[in-house]
């Protein structure tokens, strides 16, 4: 099975893997109060297109039959280099609310913090990765130094 650019090329749905990956977001709950101001519906919808295109599956919680919990498969932990790279590119040329400071860290030792981010994935871990940011435009673009 192919994804298509169709799927991974709306903005919902990045921010779906992002915070999966490294905000540790696992319910549909989590997803809805992360900040972002998604509608239900579209969340639900690239949930189900996610699962349906292999990136990410979803389990019913054994403790607890309505909750579902959702996690990155294989394929999905696969894109993080490509979101590691976007991220340090919206930090390097747009306001995005990531502290420059925490980015350009990110990007000195980007080895180091994707190996910590498939190694959390792996084990299941899903303490975030990265602080959450949007302070609201406090923080400043990156400069080539």
């Amino acid at each position: 099975m192919s994804i298509s650019l169709e799927v991974l090329g709306d903005r919902w749905t990045l921010l779906i893997i992002r915070d999966l990956m490294v905000r540790g977001c696992q319910t549909f709950k989590e997803f809805r109060e992360g900040g972002e101001g998604i509608a239900t519906n579209i969340l639900a919808d690239r949930l189900q297109r996610l699962e349906h295109n292999g990136i990410i599956t979803a389990h019913v919680e054994e403790t607890d039959g309505r909750r579902i919990n959702y996690r990155l498969t294989e394929k999905g932990i696969d894109l993080a280099p490509l979101l590691l790279e976007l991220l340090i590119w919206g930090a390097r040329h747009e306001e995005t609310g990531a502290p420059a400071a925490v980015v350009r860290k990110i990007e000195r030792n980007s080895s180091e913090f994707l190996a910590e981010v498939r190694r959390r994935w792996q084990q299941g871990d899903s303490t975030p990765a990265l602080p959450k940011f949007g302070d609201g435009g406090t923080s400043r673009k990156l400069r080539k130094e």
